[in-house]
């Protein structure tokens, strides 16, 4: 089957989805596509995705190419850097098999990606789960030999007029189910009216749902205008050698933030400013908790993440998957059965940890929300 549309090239995903219809062939340049990207290229509602680069490379088990053929997306794969040259934004082309075509000529070609076939080639990627283990724990080691005060001692944080100190903090990534998890926090965040930081794309996020951050924390490059714009108060991350990739984006829109020199993540530090700003307890959506989340992130930066959480872990809760302890087709019997067994939860959390109470409650605010109490 062909298929026609227009060239859209990006070598950067996250920036190309900003400006994909469903009329478009995306042209990405993606080794190991993550999953987050290949949701957001499913929500474009492109029939087609052209990679430059393997979507699965073997290196780990990467979700991104089996959710978009899964949904129905014509995935070529590994056509080469050269179609970058031979075809330019808005170029009319068609997809036949594994070939892309322009006015008829063949300008590039590669493997068109069935479900079978990414379905083996990620339990081949399984073999290489040992190794990036290793290399993992090898980073991790290095980092914490070299950062080891960021544990064992305060961080510095910039001064925000944001307050933070004896409040929950709502820290919100643009990772696994974020969309869905916020979404189910929804009771939680109008009862307890927490800060709402946004970590770059995460700031949309919010505002997607009728929210308005407080903080919008990143390196300012996956995250909207209309976000930067709407009031919430700014932190630029920063790196020790100087470099400050928002510096320049921020300046562009008239907009000013404080510079915030640290290694890591954007994610990392916007845990660490809620913790060192005195918050009561960071309930976090959509950050990255396991190896294969950590590999889809990219290695880069997974040490310091892995530091961050031992520092904060007292006060931190995660809220991942809390979507999927409520199925809005259970029918009331059923929920009426859950709410008397969240009670009885509730009773025996008391003995437990604050993070399990809190937990605990997040789950009791969706039930109340369904049953409209």
């Amino acid at each position: 089957m062909r298929i026609v549309g227009t060239a859209r090239l990006g070598r950067r995903t996250k920036d190309l989805v900003k400006r994909l219809g469903r009329n478009d062939i995306a042209i990405v340049d993606h080794v190991d596509m993550d999953r987050v990207s290949a949701e957001a290229l499913l929500e474009t509602g492109v029939e087609a995705v052209v990679n430059a680069s393997r979507s699965i490379s073997g290196a780990y088990p990467n979700l991104g190419p089996l959710v978009l053929v899964r949904g129905g997306v014509r995935l070529i794969d590994d056509v080469g850097q050269e179609i970058f040259e031979r075809l330019s934004d808005g170029d009319q082309i068609e997809i036949d098999g594994g070939e892309v075509l322009k006015d008829g000529e063949v300008v590039a070609s590669g493997t068109p990606l069935s479900v079978d076939a990414v379905e083996r080639a990620m339990e081949a990627a399984k073999d290489g789960l040992d190794q990036q283990l290793e290399q993992f724990a090898r980073n991790t080691i290095e980092h914490m030999l070299k950062e080891r005060e960021l544990v064992t001692k305060g961080v510095s944080v910039p001064a925000i007029r944001t307050q933070m100190a004896g409040r929950d903090v709502l820290v919100v990534v643009r990772g696994y189910d974020y969309k869905e998890d916020l979404r189910a926090l929804l009771p939680y965040i109008r009862e307890v009216r927490p800060v709402l930081v946004g970590v770059d794309g995460g700031a949309d996020a919010l505002m997607e749902l009728g929210l308005r951050p407080d903080v919008v924390v990143g390196d300012m490059d996956s995250v909207s205008d209309e976000a930067l714009r709407s009031g919430a108060e700014l932190v630029v991350h920063a790196y020790p050698d100087g470099r400050c990739p928002g510096r320049e984006r921020l300046e562009s829109l008239g907009l000013a933030g404080v510079e915030w020199a640290m290694p890591g993540t954007s994610e990392d530090l916007a845990l660490l400013l809620a913790y060192e700003c005195g918050a009561e307890l960071i309930v976090a959506v959509g950050t990255h908790t396991n190896l294969i989340e950590q590999l889809d992130k990219g290695r880069k930066g997974a040490a310091s993440t892995f530091l961050v959480r031992l520092k904060v872990g007292s006060k931190l809760v995660d809220a991942k998957g809390v979507s999927r302890l409520y199925k809005a087709s259970a029918g009331a019997g059923e929920m009426v059965a859950l709410a008397l067994a969240a009670i009885g939860v509730i009773a025996a959390a008391v003995l437990i940890s604050p993070g399990a109470r809190t937990l605990v409650r997040l789950v009791v605010l969706r039930v109340r929300s369904a049953l409209g109490i």
